[in-house]
């Protein structure tokens, strides 16, 4: 008996499970932002790594420089970038998502394809940027001598919770901004005040003793301390990561549930 096999890229779209359907278009329109995105910059992908190696300079230069406290662990520069790199994917994603809907209106009305693949692009585009600024972060880890300890293993752990909650909370944002346009600013003036009550420029040990509970309820938390274990094992908490697990996925399920709810009203309103 002899099978025919035939490759996913050369397979009729139709032909396609709708799974299946769902990843092409999703990468597609993810491919699409990333080149629109590098192909008018003459520094491509310097930008996507400039921006959080400036702020890291500035909170290294005042914390270690200007006003030598004692914030997070040493070497610090690497403390740092192991939260604001995922940090800014986060940012990136949730500001982003604002405008999903808004700036391609007449694509999101026009096809056919899960409304939800607006949103997602976002997130999985960001989530390459960021994947793409990890190189920056093992470089500091080279020059600064940071210890590397088993619990890097746990590092792609942090990469899922991070994409499951970042997506449920874009899936919230971008129909209801149609509705509410002031919630635009809204949201931006939200991500401003939630990156000082994360634990990125200091960890949640810093924080007074009365406070790591409640600390534990921003599902960054958890998430950031997974990402921090591989260099400093002692930021690895599993109580916030079991709450941010399960904050993740609440806010997911929450964000499936409002996209769908508002689905029709969404397309009547662009």
């Amino acid at each position: 008996m002899s099978t025919v096999s035939r490759a996913y890229g050369d397979a009729h779209p139709l032909q396609r499970t709708p799974w299946a359907r769902y990843r092409h278009s999703l990468w597609l329109l993810t491919t699409r932002d990333l080149k629109v995105r590098y192909s008018t910059s003459a520094l491509g992908y310097v930008w996507s790594v400039l921006d959080p190696l400036v702020m890291a300079g500035i909170y290294w230069f005042v914390f270690t420089q200007v006003f030598q406290r004692p914030v997070g662990t040493d070497p610090y520069i690497v403390f740092l970038l192991s939260a604001l790199l995922p940090w800014m994917w986060f940012n990136g994603s949730v500001s982003d998502s604002t405008r999903a809907f808004l700036k391609d209106a007449k694509l999101v009305r026009s096809t056919m394809i899960p409304r939800t693949i607006w949103v997602n692009r976002i997130v999985l585009s960001k989530g390459i940027e960021f994947l793409l600024a990890l190189p920056v972060l093992a470089l500091f880890v080279v020059v600064f001598h940071a210890e590397v300890y088993w619990e890097l293993a746990l590092f792609p752990i942090a990469i899922v919770l991070q994409a499951i909650l970042t997506a449920g909370v874009a899936l919230i944002v971008a129909p209801l901004v149609v509705f509410f346009r002031d919630l635009e600013r809204a949201v931006k003036l939200a991500l401003r005040f939630l990156f000082y009550a994360s634990p990125i420029i200091y960890g949640v040990t810093d924080l007074p003793s009365q406070l790591h509970f409640w600390a534990a309820f921003n599902p960054l938390s958890g998430i950031f301390g997974i990402y921090r274990a591989g260099f400093f094992p002692e930021e690895l908490d599993w109580f916030n990561v079991a709450v941010s697990a399960g904050m993740s996925l609440a806010i997911l399920a929450v964000g499936l549930w409002v996209f769908r709810s508002s689905e029709r009203q969404v397309l009547k309103e662009i």
